[in-house]
């Protein structure tokens, strides 16, 4: 993992960044809690902060780690299930709740989407990402071309297709993550908070 940064200023630890993910799994099983009970125990969570509730888990740390958590907790629901459906959602740049008190000079190091093992899953996503770049003295939001950016680098993971209001990704689960991922640091590369969220299908009946 390589790490490049430019700027002067305080370098953030990824708690300062707020970097995490709320997952959601939806398994196509009668026993939802087995599923995801067991989902969550085979994935190493040692390296993360994990909280979940009735809606989702949250999961903290820094991107690599948190993407390899997902990734893991994903596929291993979709090998008990059979059919599973995940909403993840990933953010960096805020530290949450209301407020996001970054300062102006803080240096976004740049992270390197992790290579995520190959899995053997097919899979699907519709993906969207929010580059939340309202711009600043000198520097104006153009949320467009980090939106742009972030697909251009995805159809290096994944196969792209466009979809109203969301782009498909189609590949092996790690792929489809990865190239989640990869848009969404690249598009940190330039813009201070970036939110990304897919909604996946592992194991889905094929199309008629």
């Amino acid at each position: 993992m390589s790490t490049v940064t430019s700027t002067p200023g305080p370098t953030l630890t990824p708690t300062d960044l707020g970097v995490g993910a709320r997952l959601t799994l939806l398994p196509a099983d009668g026993d939802l809690v087995d599923v995801l009970g067991r989902a969550l125990a085979t994935a190493d969570g040692m390296r993360v902060e994990i909280g979940s509730d009735e809606v989702s888990t949250l999961v903290r740390g820094a991107e690599d780690d948190v993407l390899l958590f997902v990734h893991h907790v994903i596929a291993a629901a979709a090998r008990v299930a059979g059919h599973v459906v995940a909403h993840v959602h990933l953010s960096r740049g805020c530290p949450g709740e209301v407020a996001c008190g970054l300062p102006d000079d803080a240096v976004l190091a740049y992270v390197d989407a992790p290579e995520l093992p190959a899995t053997g899953l097919r899979a699907a996503a519709h993906w969207a990402l929010y580059p939340l770049d309202d711009g600043r003295p000198g520097h104006p939001g153009d949320h467009m071309r980090a939106i742009e950016q972030a697909v251009a680098v995805a159809r290096t993971r994944a196969t792209v297709s466009s979809e109203r209001f969301v782009t498909r990704l189609d590949g092996d689960l790690a792929e489809v993550l990865g190239a989640v991922a990869a848009g969404w640091l690249a598009a940190g590369r330039h813009v201070r908070h970036v939110v990304a969220h897919a909604t996946v299908s592992v194991g889905s009946p094929p199309r008629r």
